[in-house]
C-alpha cells in the first residue's frame, strides 16, 4: 500500500482527481480506481435516511436481535439514529472496521430477502458516506451493540411526514400488508417487523426508548443479578439502563450509548412516568381489504358529546361579547344570538348579522 504521506503530498500538488483515476482512457474516458468506484457505489445505495433505518435493522437481525430499539429525533436539518439490540455484538477490534468497504461476517450467509441482497460488506460502509456521524457507541461480544448516526436531511432527504402510521391491510389469502400511508421511517420499521416476525423492534424519541429500557431490564433483571454485577458493561447492552442508582449515572450511561436526556428527564424515568413503548405493530388498526367487509377499529371513540343548556347559554353570550369588537370595526350587527350546534365531534357556531348603513 503507498505510503499516506506520499499519497498526500501527491494530492496537494495534483489534486485529489488523480487519485480516483486508475487509469486515463482518453477521449474524456477513464478507469476509476477500486477504491473510488466502490464510494460512489456506496453513495448510491443509500438513497434516504429511510434506507438507513432499513439497513441498520437488517444488520441487526442477521446479528441474531430478537430485540432491537431505534430512538429518533430531528432538529432544524438533522436527524439522529441511535440503534440498539441484543444480537451477537461487535468485537472491539472491529468496531471501525465494520465501516470499511467489503468487512462482512457473512462469508457463508449471503442474505436475499424482499430489500435485496445483504451481505456484501458495502451497507454500513454506505452509511457512513452519507452521514455526517456514524460509529458504533458500545458493544461487545454476546452482549449487543449500540450503534449512532448522524445525517444532514439537506444532504441526504427523509420523508416529510415522519408521524403518520399507515394502515394494516388483508390480502385475499389472509395475509397482512402495510397499506396507505408516507413511505417514512415509521412505514419501514412496520413493514420489516411484518417481514420479521420473530424480531420486537421500538420505535420511539430518546426519552421513551430509554424509559423501554428501563421497563424491560426491571422485568428481566433481579435483585441479586444487580447485587454480583461489578461492572455494568458486563450486562447486555439495551439492559445497562435499567441498572442504573440514580438520575446521574443514568444520563452517563445513556450518554454512552448514544441517548441524549437531561437529569430532570432520568428522574421521571426513574420515577416511572415515561410509559414504556409498545413495538409497533400493535399499535396498527387492521381495515378490511374487500367491500363489504367490516373490520371493528377497537382504537375508535365512540362516545357522544353532551353540553349543558346553562353551559351553552354561557357560551353564546361569550360568543355575543367577542363579536362586539368585530362589529364595531366592520359596521355590523347581530340578528339573532349566535346559533351553536353540538355534534359528536364538532362544535358549530353560526352568526348570522346585518351590515349596518
Amino acid at each position: 500500500m503507498p505510503d499516506k504521506s506520499l499519497i498526500d503530498f501527491i494530492s496537494a500538488v495534483s489534486g485529489e482527481e488523480h487519485l480516483k483515476v486508475e487509469e486515463n482512457l482518453g477521449n474524456g474516458y477513464v478507469r476509476l480506481r477500486t477504491a473510488e468506484a466502490e464510494r460512489r457505489q456506496a453513495k448510491h445505495d443509500i438513497r434516504s435516511v429511510e434506507d438507513i433505518v432499513v439497513e441498520m435493522l437488517r444488520n441487526a437481525r442477521d446479528a441474531g436481535a430478537s430485540k432491537i430499539f431505534l430512538a429518533t429525533t430531528k432538529e432544524e436539518n438533522t436527524r439522529f439514529l441511535t440503534f440498539i439490540d441484543n444480537g451477537s455484538g461487535i468485537p472491539a477490534n472491529m468496531q471501525k472496521l465494520i465501516f470499511e468497504p467489503r468487512v462482512t461476517s457473512k462469508l457463508e450467509s449471503m442474505v436475499m430477502d424482499r430489500w435485496g441482497v445483504h451481505g456484501r460488506g458495502m451497507a454500513l460502509y454506505s452509511i457512513k458516506e452519507n452521514s455526517r456521524i456514524a460509529r458504533v457507541t458500545t458493544s461487545k461480544e454476546g452482549l449487543g451493540s449500540a450503534l449512532y448516526i448522524n445525517v444532514d436531511v439537506e444532504t441526504l432527504p427523509e420523508k416529510t411526514d415522519q408521524s403518520t402510521y399507515p394502515v394494516l391491510m388483508r390480502n385475499e389469502d389472509g395475509t397482512q400488508r402495510i397499506g396507505r400511508g408516507p413511505h417514512n421511517i415509521i412505514r419501514h420499521v412496520l413493514e420489516f417487523a411484518l417481514e420479521c416476525r420473530d424480531v420486537d423492534v421500538y420505535l420511539g424519541s430518546p426519552t421513551e426508548v430509554v424509559g423501554t429500557l428501563c421497563h424491560l431490564g426491571h422485568l428481566s433483571l433481579n435483585e441479586q443479578d444487580l447485587l454480583f454485577c461489578d461492572d455494568l458493561d458486563e450486562l447486555p447492552v439495551y439492559l445497562r439502563p435499567s441498572a442504573c442508582g440514580d438520575a446521574t449515572e443514568l444520563v452517563e450511561m445513556c450518554e454512552r450509548l448514544g441517548l441524549m436526556i437531561s437529569e430532570r428527564t432520568a428522574h421521571r424515568i426513574l420515577a416511572g412516568e415515561i410509559n414504556p413503548l409498545r413495538p409497533p405493530l400493535n399499535k396498527l388498526v387492521p381495515i378490511a381489504s374487500e367491500p363489504g367487509e367490516t373490520v371493528i377499529d377497537v382504537f375508535k371513540d365512540r362516545r357522544g358529546l353532551k353540553i349543558a343548556g346553562d353551559d351553552l347559554d354561557a357560551f353564546g353570550r361569550s360568543l355575543e361579547s367577542a363579536f362586539e369588537e368585530l362589529a364595531r370595526t366592520y359596521y355590523l350587527s347581530l340578528k339573532d344570538t349566535p346559533k351553536i350546534t353540538v355534534s359528536k365531534d364538532c362544535i358549530r357556531v353560526k352568526f348570522d348579522i346585518e351590515k349596518d348603513v
